[in-house]
């Protein structure tokens, strides 16, 4: 599972390479899509690229162009489903608030019966 800065630098990166699944982006592409609040520095970005790289969701390659850094992404198997795993985490969470109150709803009421035949 995915910590907020990673889910962000994932979706960064999937919608740069959407279509094609094979894309040539500086990290200052990449952290002009993540929002400024979460926005992480050059090198922790860098830091999160190779941990997202280790769990399988794109191979990274660093290279210069004209002194500039580049990164070659290609997206994976785990990389190209990431908005539908983002999209099933949002409607799994949404289900277990859903069941807590519905939950809390049914313990409410049971109380209530309890206390008129009691």
């Amino acid at each position: 599972m995915l910590n907020r800065r990673e889910s962000e630098v994932m979706n960064a990166v999937y919608s740069l390479c959407a279509g094609k699944g094979i894309c040539l982006v500086s990290p200052e592409e990449i952290l002009a899509v993540i929002p400024k609040k979460l926005r992480p520095s050059e090198e922790r970005l860098e830091e999160i690229l190779y941990e997202l790289e280790l769990d399988d969701y794109f191979e990274l390659l660093s290279s210069d162009r004209k002194g500039e850094k580049m990164y070659v992404i290609t997206l994976h198997a785990e990389g190209r489903a990431f908005r539908r795993y983002s999209v099933q985490m949002r409607r799994d969470f949404a289900l277990k608030i859903g069941w807590a109150v519905a939950s809390a709803v049914i313990a409410f009421l049971v109380g209530l019966l309890m206390k008129r035949i009691f």
